[in-house]
């Protein structure tokens, strides 16, 4: 392990290195046999499950179902809505057969050219064209509505430069698909879920967001509104972490999903749409890790607390397991994930840097002289500090790091973030902040789509959105001087 850690690249030297090197060596995922697509390993798999537990119980407690819909969809279904193919066409795979056969040659197997299906299919990029077919057999009346799904699922989009967990041609994730009687309450659904995302980004993963509506340019294919949340990352970049979309009557009346209202007259649903990935294990490593390993959240943690006996014959392994095994019992009962490691194929030193690397936010070992003395060693994962504690009342302690720690990663985030907005009224300003500081820049826009482009051609820098409580702000575009009404969010972006 001490080499494992030698071998992390250092954050400052090369953070992309540093991820990707992390991502691997803490055991959450590795490139797979299919090019863009990743294994996540049990230990990421783990993180995942919290994470999707949670959610699920935030999107069951505003009212929400799951259900679970087709990996195909018939390639004319995305004929229907010209905006959402032209948004998803480039990424779309193909199932063009449906059989294969041995080579006549011996070579192997080989596509049957006679199995060529009648209608291609899309292996799902988003699945609003599939339900929204299958929601015109749901949907007849005001009496149906709303209808509050959501499908957690794989998704397939075609990507050619891939990073683990950030971009990948496969990935997992959860979509929200709601109808609804009336423009307002899809509206209102849709405000609804991306502070769900914000609650869940900030209070489980630690992360601070800011809440924006994407440019015109930015929206989701097919959205009449896209909101967003947005995060950054500790070099300085953005990561878009959730989106939630009013998508209008448009789906509606591409797929011809009526109902009869109070009035009694035929009117077109309205929709929204809602989805995180695992995008968001990406966010949790790149806000918080340091040059040891994975910093994380006890709240997502998969080991809350692990416990190393530190012992030189199997007498005192015996007794130090036992007195560590009542703690960890008293911990387990107060809902805190404990691991107690007594292998003795390692170096105690071994299982603290693995540890570290791994995010465990509490590590208690205990020697002989511990045992003697009724004290333990404790170390914070968050802060590295150490410190010699009584295991009288260690549960209580425990219990309230875990608030602790939870709270002390949120704020530490919440500092940088906070250091890295930065107000510009200039464009030489703006391309001096990006290329010397990064971070969000806070700047005048006048609202063209031709300004979007030029800023994001000549810097690499996006509207990452148009924060909601963006005041109004008289002022004059960076780029053109055009008149501008407030300001907006742009960074370089994952």
């Amino acid at each position: 392990m001490a080499k494992e850690l030698k071998e992390l690249t250092r954050r400052e030297e090369n953070y992309s290195q540093w991820y990707n090197d992390l991502v691997v060596k803490a055991g959450l995922a590795e490139n797979s046999a299919v090019r863009g697509c990743m294994v996540i390993k049990p230990y990421g798999y783990a993180i995942w499950e919290k994470m999707q537990r949670a959610l699920d119980q935030m999107f069951k407690d505003t009212g929400h179902e799951n259900a679970y819909f087709p990996l195909f969809i018939p390639k004319s279904f995305f004929s229907k809505e010209a905006h959402h193919v032209e948004g998803f066409a480039k990424e779309c795979a193909v199932v063009t057969h449906y059989r294969l056969k041995n080579d006549p040659e011996g070579k192997g197997v080989i596509v049957d050219p006679d199995a060529e299906l009648e209608e291609e299919l899309i292996v799902r990029p988003t699945s609003e064209t599939i339900i929204w077919n299958t929601y015109k057999n749901w949907i007849q009346s005001y009496r149906d509505l709303p209808v509050l799904c959501n499908q957690w699922a794989n998704v397939v989009r075609w990507e050619m430069r891939t990073r683990l967990f950030l971009r990948t041609a496969e990935f997992l994730w959860q979509e929200g698909h709601t109808a609804h009687a009336t423009r307002e309450e899809a509206m209102e659904e849709a405000r609804r879920m991306i502070h769900v995302y914000q609650d869940f980004a900030e209070n489980w993963m630690g992360v601070p967001v800011i809440v924006g509506h994407k440019s015109e340019n930015e929206r989701f294919a097919g959205a009449e509104d896209t909101l967003t949340i947005e995060a950054l990352m500790q070099d300085g970049k953005a990561l878009q972490s959730g989106t939630s979309h009013f998508l209008g009557q448009n789906f509606a009346k591409a797929f011809d999903v009526q109902f009869v209202n109070r009035e009694g007259k035929l009117d077109y649903v309205w929709a929204t749409s809602w989805g995180v990935s695992t995008r968001l294990m990406g966010a949790l490593i790149m806000a918080h890790s340091d040059n040891n390993g994975l910093v994380l959240p006890p709240k997502l943690a998969p080991i809350q607390v692990v416990m190393i006996p530190i012992y030189k014959g199997p007498e005192e392994l015996a007794a130090i397991r036992e007195k560590l095994g009542a703690i960890a019992a008293e911990l387990k009962q107060r809902g805190i994930s404990v691991k107690l490691d007594d292998r003795d194929n390692v170096r105690s030193g071994f299982k603290f840097a693995e540890y570290e690397l791994k995010g465990v936010p509490v590590r208690l070992a205990m020697g002989p002289r511990d045992l003697a003395g009724g004290t333990i060693e404790l170390v914070r994962r968050d802060t590295l500090a150490k410190e010699t504690v009584p295991q009288e009342g260690l549960a209580d302690r425990i219990e309230g790091l875990m608030t602790e720690i939870q709270q002390n990663i949120f704020d530490k985030a919440l500092k940088f973030r906070e250091s890295m907005i930065t107000r510009v009224d200039t464009y030489d300003e703006f391309k001096r902040v990006l290329d010397e500081k990064g971070g969000f820049v806070l700047a005048h826009w006048d609202g063209t789509v031709e300004t979007e482009v030029a800023i994001k051609e000549q810097t690499k820098a996006t509207i990452r959105c148009i924060p909601v409580d963006a005041p109004e702000e008289e002022g004059a575009c960076i780029y053109s001087g055009r008149p501008s009404h407030r300001r907006v969010l742009f960074a370089r972006s994952y």
